[in-house]
């Protein structure tokens, strides 16, 4: 049976990390929890949520079906995701913007060691694996290529974002927060996100009405998205695990273009403060970069990001994988 500390305070931390990668196009919080030893259990505990559990509040009593929704992991999950969320938001804004190199360096290593974790998962490679793997490579390397839209903000765009972006997020290696940036909503969730809390610290309630309605519509969107797909995840992962571990790896080492930290930008546009920001990117070696490419200090961070997965591997291990 889990205790207060340090079971739910790991689960609430991994939560942070989870929301964390969620917030940073290209990296995927669904990679943390299943490097984290969470994943299944995660999917598992999405599944038990339906109306007829909730019907039966009124017959079995509020603790017996919060028990059997596994609502306390749920609840220390979902409050480190969004205590994450709304503390990091600025901060991995700031720093993409004037440490990029090294921010998608260390991501960079965090996804490589996160490919060679999931790999030692797999069982069994046949055709049927590689043929996977390779579709999976593909699509993820189009994502990564594909010219984003303009940043739409109308409620039905932004329950479409939150539907397809937590689709993403629980994908290990597919990036929800990068889903939103090809759909041009990035932006506008991120400043939702940075309006709500402003809105909290200067406890300015109209500031805080007009984030929570966006926040809701896509929060709504992301509700039914994650209901939908966790029942195909919990299907794929009961019958086809090999296979569905394979596509995921190949979702992974796609997305390494676009967590490359050298780009070359080919298009730029201005966003909601009037700032010129890139548009359309295309990954260059560091020596064609146009600056200062940082090498010594990227490989650096890229080993951190690496090292870090491991650690996190045998912290899961020693406490059990709570």
């Amino acid at each position: 049976m889990r205790k207060f500390f340090p079971d739910y305070l790991l689960i609430t931390l991994k939560g942070i990390a989870m929301g964390a990668a969620d917030v940073v196009p290209g990296v995927s919080g669904g990679t943390i929890a299943f490097i984290s030893g969470i994943y299944q259990e995660l999917i598992d505990s999405i599944n038990k949520i339906n109306f007829s559990v909730l019907k039966n509040v009124k017959k079995n009593g509020l603790k017996a079906t919060w028990a059997s929704i596994n609502g306390n992991f749920l609840f220390a999950l979902i409050l480190g995701i969004g205590i994450s969320i709304l503390t990091f938001s600025k901060v991995i804004t700031h720093l993409l913007d004037t440490q990029p190199i090294l921010v998608w360096s260390f991501f960079f290593g965090l996804v490589i060691a996160s490919i060679a974790f999931i790999w030692k998962e797999i069982t069994k490679w046949s055709l049927k694996t590689y043929i996977a793997l390779i579709i999976g490579i593909l699509i993820s390397y189009y994502i990564t290529i594909a010219k984003p839209v303009e940043s739409p903000d109308s409620f039905p765009y932004l329950f479409l974002s939150g539907f397809l972006a937590i689709i993403a997020m629980i994908l290990p290696g597919v990036s929800g927060a990068f889903i939103l940036l090809l759909m041009g909503s990035y932006e506008v969730v991120i400043g939702t996100i940075n309006q709500f809390r402003e809105g909290l610290a200067t406890m300015n309630f109209d500031i805080i009405g007009q984030a929570m309605i966006k926040l809701m519509t896509f929060g709504l969107g992301a509700i039914l998205g994650l209901k939908l797909f966790s029942k195909i995840l919990t299907w794929m992962f009961n019958h086809h695990k090999n296979t569905t571990l394979t596509v995921l790896i190949g979702f992974m080492i796609g997305s390494l273009n676009k967590i490359w930290p050298w780009k070359k930008v080919l298009e730029t546009r201005v966003n909601s403060h009037g700032e010129i920001v890139p548009f359309l990117e295309k990954s260059i070696l560091p020596q064609h970069f146009e600056g200062n490419p940082q090498i010594l200090t990227a490989i650096i961070m890229s080993v951190f990001g690496f090292v870090l997965i491991f650690g996190l591997e045998k912290i899961a291990n020693r406490l059990g994988k709570n």
